[in-house]
């Protein structure tokens, strides 16, 4: 399976665009163009995150929000040292055995983006003890070839210029496979992007609302203030979840080309059975593969069913290798299993629905 040129387009643009958490803003501007060429209105909130509006023709129809995070894991510099080094504070969770020699972008003042890399000492000039340690990543130097501090703010380095391991778009296996930085969670832009679209000209008995959210990967900020923004009914949430499939053990929970993922439980929520069934009978009807999954780890999920009175809330993820890289893999399959099931899922969604799901709750 294949993505369609059009899809191609969205995961290249999407994945190359940078943007760490509280810096999301080329993906927010993308967005924001894109959701008025298809001709949706748009809300905002005051943190950043953004939804185009699909309104219902029913009065005081149910709203549902459709979300995935704009923001990637990355760095921001925190120091300009007198060598023209500099030094950068982790946003999000990194794993300091993936940095060491990797190129990395700064974006500027003015907007402009500097090339550089991430230090590494070569193992000669290691000591035994140094070569089984990983550097951590707050004595990692940032190289971009300055000689001075001053050559540095001259080029428009300041303190919390976002900077962004490098990771180009491709597709692998004869394009059954993706390889990128930032699937997590471009995967739920793009799908977004592609629901409003298929949903455009169709009148549905809900308020639908999809877009971005901001500071997943620091805390799901952005799910809480654009969830008291919309005070959705029920939330599906867009996200990608580490796979564990690489040692080729086929009993792992989080198999590549398992298709979307039932997630039943993980870190921040507890799954609500009666949405798992309801989504696992779309995955189904849609004739697309879905597998079980847990995690450690947590999703917008995990604030947005907190909020208000509480909010049913579903997860609607697919899993990747190696995320919070620049060098995630993930499958055609498990997009299109995602896509053709949330399609089906919104369509078989309405009030009578939702008071039904509400209900199991009591």
């Amino acid at each position: 399976m294949k993505l369609s040129p059009s899809q191609r387009k969205l995961f290249k643009t999407l994945s190359e665009l940078n943007g760490v958490s509280g810096q999301e803003n080329e993906i927010a501007r993308y967005l924001r163009a894109s959701y008025q060429k298809i001709g949706y209105p748009i809300i905002t909130d005051n943190l950043g995150s953004i939804f185009a509006v699909k309104k219902s023709n029913l009065k005081k129809a149910p709203k549902v929000m459709v979300v995935g995070h704009m923001d990637e894991v990355g760095f921001i510099v925190i120091s300009l040292e007198s060598n023209g080094m500099l030094k950068g504070h982790p946003i999000g969770g990194l794993n300091p055995q993936t940095l060491n020699a990797q190129r990395v972008c700064l974006k500027t003042k003015n907007g402009n983006y500097l090339h550089g890399a991430i230090g590494a000492v070569p193992p000669h000039l290691l000591t035994e003890a140094e070569r089984e340690k990983p550097t951590e990543i707050k004595n990692m130097l940032f190289d971009f070839g300055f000689k001075t501090k001053k050559e540095a703010e001259d080029a428009g380095v300041f303190i919390g210029a976002m900077m962004v391991v490098e990771g180009e778009f491709r597709e692998i296996n004869n394009q059954e496979r993706l390889l990128g930085k930032a699937f997590d969670d471009r995967y739920g832009i793009v799908l977004g992007l592609e629901i409003l679209k298929e949903f455009k000209n169709v009148d549905l008995p809900i308020d639908l609302y999809v877009g971005g959210s901001v500071q997943e990967e620091v805390g799901c900020r952005g799910a809480m203030t654009s969830s008291n923004l919309i005070g959705p009914d029920l939330a599906i949430v867009l996200d990608c979840s580490p796979s564990r499939d690489s040692s080729g053990n086929a009993k792992e929970l989080g198999q590549l080309g398992g298709g979307v993922l039932i997630r039943f439980v993980d870190g921040t929520m507890i799954a609500f059975p009666e949405l798992l069934a309801f989504q696992k009978e779309c995955a189904e009807k849609a004739h697309v593969k879905s597998q079980y999954f847990d995690s450690p780890g947590g999703t917008d999920a995990g604030q947005i069913h907190k909020n208000l009175d509480g909010v049913l809330t579903l997860t609607h993820c697919i899993c990747a290798r190696s995320i919070h890289t620049n060098s995630i893999v993930m499958d055609v399959e498990d997009y299109i299993a995602a896509k053709k099931s949330l399609i089906y899922m919104l369509k078989h969604l309405d009030e009578s629905k939702i008071v039904a799901l509400k209900a199991a709750r009591r």
